[in-house]
């Protein structure tokens, strides 16, 4: 197998050609090596340059191929030869970035609060700052920080709860009165009597006020501490997933960890407990052995179990929180029970009204839902005969006149139809 391989230098003007062929796997030049100068105006030179290697050459200038006469030179090739940029120089290495200054804790030193994503100026901000300064500036355990709270926001709200229980006192004395009214205002709304209905509802107003009693008042303290609660819910919750490391030994007793559940579920029971024995005993805000409250307090009793299954995935900061304002509710509704105690809150005493005297007789819970239901099924169909009342009456106004008599009597009748009735 033969074949050619040809190379040039440009600065020694040598043209070399030459076939290679391939004896036994080896690979034998098979023709001499030649020379040219191909500098313009000289003479073509030729020598022999034997069967040595490939000259190495640094670059290309001319080819004559062995079977021809034809001079092929780098200009036919290449007629202009593109020229390098001059490389740049290399860039500085860029400085390295500063570095922020870490803060380094003492040991035993806790990291602030805002460092961790907590505090702040709104509600749970500021939640969580009291509780971060009674911790740190006071050195109290977590779980004395949380109870000094709640006694300390119960102290706040407390003024509320006397105010509720005033007119709960009230309400309950002057029972028998407001079941009277109630009944025949109920009994003129059933009974579609609409004017009767809004005389004994003003009248019951009247009354209230004489007496000076509200039934919204009864509500003062659970809108007072429904903002409360939530605050130090979430601020506890926030407090517990950062985590405050110093929260995990915080606990007492058998919650130590105050970041995790209550791996007994003694808290989420005792919390229950505590808040059913409240509903037994009395809220804040009135009594519901009341005849008036009967069905709130069927509702309430069910609150306890209804919340249990939610509370065991609570952690423990916020079962302690809860349990703590529980406490504090029993200890306020026995405290507030107490004669002399009433007597300088100026609370009236409370009258207790035999069943019988009562117009509105007590009612199991099947049977006054019962009630609530027809009493709900009389007011809809009084307000859809109303409906279709007022919808006649609007048809009646701006359709055609309805004929109604036999004869017009703006119209004079036929003589004949006189004399037949004078017949």
């Amino acid at each position: 197998m033969l074949s050619r391989c040809s190379v040039y230098a440009k600065n020694s003007s040598i043209c070399c050609s030459h076939i290679f062929r391939e004896v036994n796997g080896k690979i034998l030049p098979a023709r001499s090596y030649h020379v040219l100068s191909a500098s313009v105006g000289q003479k073509e030179h030729r020598r022999s340059l034997g069967r040595h290697p490939a000259i190495p050459v640094a670059s290309v200038m001319a080819l004559r191929h062995a079977s021809g006469g034809k001079v092929t030179t780098v200009a036919d090739v290449m007629p202009e030869i593109p020229s390098i940029a001059a490389i740049p120089d290399a860039p500085a290495v860029p400085a390295a970035p500063a570095v922020a200054p870490v803060d380094v804790l003492a040991e035993g030193a806790e990291p602030t609060f805002e460092s961790i994503g907590l505090g702040g100026w709104s509600p749970v901000g500021m939640v969580q700052q009291c509780m971060e300064y009674l911790h740190i500036g006071l050195d109290i355990p977590w779980w004395g920080v949380i109870a000094i709270g709640t006694v300390v926001v119960r102290t706040l709200i407390f003024p509320l709860v006397l105010v509720a229980q005033r007119n709960a006192a009230k309400m309950n004395n002057h029972l028998p009165q407001l079941q009277v009214l109630q009944m025949k205002m109920s009994e003129a709304r059933q009974s579609g009597n609409q004017i009767e209905s809004a005389r004994y509802a003003q009248e019951m107003m009247q009354f209230m006020k004489d007496k000076e009693m509200n039934p919204l008042k009864n509500m003062i303290v659970p809108l007072a501490q429904a903002p409360l609660f939530i605050s130090f819910f979430m601020g506890l919750r926030g407090m517990a997933n950062a985590p405050v490391a110093s929260m995990r030994e915080g606990g007492l007793f058998w919650f130590t960890d105050l970041t995790v559940c209550d791996p007994f579920y003694l808290l989420p029971i005792l919390t229950s407990a505590t808040m059913y024995l409240t509903i037994e005993m009395g809220t804040d805000a009135a009594k519901l052995s009341s005849q008036n409250m009967q069905t709130m307090r069927y509702v309430l009793r069910a609150l306890p179990l209804v919340i249990l299954p939610f509370t065991v995935n609570f952690p423990a900061a916020i079962l302690t929180y809860w349990a703590c304002s529980n406490f504090i509710s029993l200890v306020q509704v026995g405290f507030l029970r107490i004669p002399r105690v009433r007597n300088y809150f100026r609370i009236d005493p409370l009258v207790t009204h035999k069943a019988e005297v009562l117009p509105m007789k007590k009612k199991g819970f099947v049977k006054g839902l019962q009630d609530s239901w027809t009493n709900m099924k009389i007011t809809r169909e009084l307000e859809e005969r109303k409906r279709i009342d007022e919808i006649s009456f609007q048809r009646a106004g701006q359709g055609p006149i309805v004929k109604t008599y036999k004869y017009d009597p703006t119209k004079p009748r036929p003589p004949n139809a006189v004399a037949a009735k004078k017949r």
